[in-house]
């Protein structure tokens, strides 16, 4: 049975093992040997990291060609607008092509969220909102380019979901392993 571990990667950690720069990595929080993670997340952003033992689950979970949906929490600078959430929803033009259609919606503040350590930037005279958005690929730093495009930068980017893996109930910086038979169920 393959190893299946969920993480909830904090702010300002690689999604890799090792570092040549001393950077906090994975390997200050995860102690199981011989796991990799499935896909990245950038170093600036938080939230779920899927990791296992099994090359072939590694290369499902992670192979653009899967197209598993990823649901991300965004908090961005200014009120978002219809027209931005639209945009969004329809794809946006960025450097590298037009992004995928993706699902966006405008949410209220989660309150269930960890402090950022550091906190974001506050700026009492400009309002803040936040997005919930699931793409189907991974281009490099989509979100917060796709979010840029239609003219609202990313003050916080949190990776909620890959497929129906999820962060529900692990806390920032902890994790927790599957156990079950048929992992393909929860893909």
């Amino acid at each position: 049975m393959p190893k299946l571990i969920l993480f909830n990667k904090p702010y300002l950690v690689l999604s890799k093992f090792t570092d040549e720069q001393g950077r906090k990595t994975l390997a200050d929080f995860i102690k199981i040997p011989n796991i990799y993670p499935c896909g990245r997340l950038d170093y600036d952003s938080e939230g779920l990291i899927v990791l296992t033992d099994s090359g072939r689950l590694q290369n499902f979970i992670s192979s653009p060609k899967h197209k598993l949906p990823k649901t991300y929490l965004v908090q961005v600078e200014g009120e978002i607008s219809d027209e931005a959430i639209k945009n969004l929803s329809n794809g946006v033009l960025l450097k590298d092509g037009k992004t995928l259609p993706s699902l966006a919606k405008k949410i209220d503040a989660p309150n269930n969220l960890w402090q950022r350590v550091p906190p974001i930037r506050f700026r009492k005279n400009i309002p803040d909102s936040w997005l919930e958005i699931t793409i189907r690929e991974g281009k490099n730093r989509q979100i917060r380019r796709m979010t840029a495009a239609v003219g609202f930068a990313t003050l916080r980017l949190i990776r909620k979901s890959v497929g129906n893996f999820s962060i529900d109930g692990i806390k920032n910086g902890e994790y927790k392993e599957i156990f079950e038979n048929n992992i393909q169920y929860f893909i």
